[in-house]
């Protein structure tokens, strides 16, 4: 969309447009939209009935939101999102030596109100801001009081301006962002000034720098983001600013794993097509999941850290790239991810979970890690058994068949072993492993694992590779 066409003051007045504040707009952008049945918050899974409807209050209330939960929540993407709601642009006095962008029919800086006073309309210059630039977040470690509030500027006042004068300030993000939204994550590891800046901000809307005797009413959304472990711990954040915050939002990590599996199939878009080609089966999909399930619930994890969604999506990435690798050596296409491609989890997983030091016994995070695996194939598998009922699959295997796996073997290895696929495997696992090879070897794989996993079936390991004994 382009900017509308008033490239001066009168221009901007003879087309009836009004000031509103940036709350103000997005309430009524917001409101239009909810009203519209459109669709507020794309690419946000799980979240309907508890988060959205809360964020959904805060901003029909005006309030600056603090969104809490722990690492991998969506909390920055939904941040992110409510830039939507703004206009698609505002206009500003398009002036070199203003240091905002100023309402032209409300200026808050002396120079932005002089121009106002003394030019005639026609004579002061309009441009617009995009919707896209009106949005600017801040990751609180390392965050200074000048980064975000401002500084007196050595430079001005060695250029002869004097320290009483508005012009000797060197303005922070979030004047910067005046008539924007302004976010700043991790929240209670900002500094104690800082946070009292910020404090006097969300009270009075003012901008205070040393004691500087202006009162300068900035217009900004504010929004934070923290984990419950540190914003609830005595004196990370003072009680002032706590009060003052209008809304907090909690998040979750996906109730269901089918929504888990809706979030990794989103993230991972197009990634699975092109040249070398992979198609998941939906079991392989299950485990992944499961995987982070399991770790969000297991007793030798900090639960207080989180086990994120990203786990799951480095998880995911890294079994479509061993599957891929085999299709690429082998001409497989498309090529199919395993069993024995979560060999290769350790890369991807490995530093991700934070270990209860409590409760792990001295165990390392790779045996951790080990039987969360291990749990997540039997949970699985036991799901697939008494949904569909896998007897006749079992007892394919119960003749005394050696079968060895691999993930840089070739699926017609497997397809060699087993020349008759049963009609079960088709309805169980929604594939043609009856005619596709590289389908087939996974199927194989899959219910080998989840047999050793019940005690069914015996394995041993050598050289990287898996022998499954019946």
């Amino acid at each position: 969309m382009a900017p509308p066409a008033a490239d001066n003051l009168r221009d901007l007045i003879s087309q009836g447009w009004k000031s509103k504040t940036v709350k103000e707009e997005i309430r009524d952008n917001f409101s239009r939209m909810l009203a519209s049945g459109e669709e507020l918050y794309p690419g946000i899974v799980g979240y309907e009935d508890t988060v959205i409807p809360e964020i959904n209050l805060a901003l029909l209330a005006g309030h600056d939101i603090l969104f809490l939960g722990e690492k991998g929540q969506a909390k920055s993407r939904l941040m992110r999102q409510l830039a939507r709601f703004l206009d698609p642009y505002v206009p500003y006095i398009d002036h070199p030596d203003l240091p905002i962008h100023e309402d032209p029919l409300a200026p808050i800086s002396s120079l932005g109100r002089r121009l106002v006073k003394e030019r005639a309309p026609e004579d002061i210059p309009i441009a617009w801001w995009p919707r896209e630039d009106r949005y600017a977040e801040r990751l609180s470690p390392g965050t200074k009081f000048a980064d975000i509030i401002g500084e007196i500027d050595p430079a001005k006042l060695t250029g002869g301006v004097s320290m009483s004068a508005e012009e000797a300030l060197s303005f922070g993000l979030i004047p910067r962002m005046h008539r924007g939204i302004f976010a700043m994550n991790e929240l209670p590891e900002l500094d104690d000034l800082v946070q009292v800046g910020l404090f006097n901000i969300l009270e009075e809307r003012d901008v205070q720098i040393r004691g500087y005797p202006i009162r300068f009413d900035v217009d900004v959304m504010i929004l934070f983001s923290a984990n419950p472990a540190t914003y609830n711990r005595s004196g990370k954040v003072i009680p002032q600013l706590k009060d003052r915050i209008g809304t907090i939002v909690q998040t979750h990590y996906p109730r269901e794993r089918d929504q888990g599996i809706e979030i990794l199939q989103q993230e991972i878009g197009n990634d699975l097509g092109g040249e070398y080609p992979v198609h998941v089966p939906l079991f392989m999909y299950q485990i992944i999941e499961e995987i982070t399930n399991r770790a969000r619930q297991s007793k030798y994890i900090d639960q207080a850290s989180g086990v994120s969604a990203r786990f799951s999506l480095a998880n995911f990435r890294t079994i479509v790239a061993s599957a891929r690798q085999r299709g690429i050596v082998h001409g497989e296409s498309p090529a199919v991810p395993r069993i024995s491609d979560l060999g290769h989890l350790y890369a991807s997983s490995l530093g991700k979970l934070e270990l209860d030091l409590m409760g792990t016994h001295q165990m390392t995070e790779r045996q951790v890690l080990d039987s969360v695996i291990a749990e997540a194939i039997q949970t699985v598998f036991s799901e697939y058994i008494e949904e569909h009922g896998l007897a006749e699959i079992a007892e394919i295997f119960r003749g005394g068949v050696r079968v060895e796996v691999g993930d840089l073997l070739p699926s017609s290895l497997y397809a060699e072993r087993l020349q008759h696929v049963p009609p079960a495997w088709d309805r169980a696992f929604e594939v043609n492993a009856s005619e596709n090879e590289a389908m087939r070897a996974s199927c194989v794989e899959f219910i080998l694992a989840g047999l050793y996993s019940l005690d069914k079936i015996s394995r041993s390991q050598k050289h990287g590779k898996i022998h499954y004994e019946t």
